[in-house]
């Protein structure tokens, strides 16, 4: 079983990327918006791997980072969503926006993703919406580590503010992707507030 390749992005497919290891060259899927699918061609790459294993097929999957491997293996977990179905979730918005729009139940951002319609994105929702940790720890920048309760950050805040917002017409998945790029910590409810105004307007 292979948990990772490290070697050379030594081309780009449609679909993915070749990453030459060992005198071997590996023919991986990945997100669109990976960072190993927009590496250029002679850059040293580490991929996460996941091996699909069918009957008359053996293909591998690549992620430029573990937690991105991790919300594969989940979504995969979920009855009518493929390996493809999958990757195209993780192509069409930032992993932390697919983990704030299953912890929110906000379906409708999943159906962003090509070939997801509404009944397959609320069976996501229903069946990993406890898999995914709290709203705080998704909100964090994706190279942020040990999180916002390691750091010591109240997210009583973050959330009620999301609740004003909400008050004030926003959809939930708005509010929450707005304060997601709010990087400032230990702010008042009303000074997140006014950050995630400034970004959805």
């Amino acid at each position: 079983m292979l948990h990772y390749i490290k070697g050379t992005l030594a081309m780009k497919t449609e679909s993915g990327i070749v990453v030459e290891a060992g005198g071997l060259g590996y023919e991986l899927t990945v997100p669109a918006n990976s960072g190993v699918y927009l590496a250029k061609e002679g850059d040293e790459i580490t991929v996460f791997t996941a091996m699909i294993v069918r009957e008359d097929d053996i293909s591998l999957f690549g992620f430029g980072e573990k937690a991105a491997l991790d919300t594969f293996r989940k979504l995969i977990t979920v009855s009518g969503v493929g390996a493809k179905a999958a990757i195209a979730i993780l192509s069409a918005m930032p992993l932390s926006e697919v983990h704030q729009a299953i912890i929110l139940e906000d379906a409708k951002s999943l159906t962003r993703a090509n070939g997801i319609g509404k009944k397959t994105a609320e069976r996501i929702v229903l069946e990993l919406k406890d898999k995914f940790g709290t709203l705080e720890e998704a909100a964090l920048p994706e190279s942020s580590g040990s999180g916002a309760a390691a750091a010591g950050v109240p997210g009583d805040s973050r959330t009620e503010a999301i609740d004003a917002l909400i008050a004030l017409g926003y959809t939930r998945g708005e509010a929450a992707n707005a304060l997601a790029t709010v990087k400032e910590k230990d702010l008042t409810v009303e000074e997140y507030i006014k950050q995630a105004l400034k970004r959805l307007f």
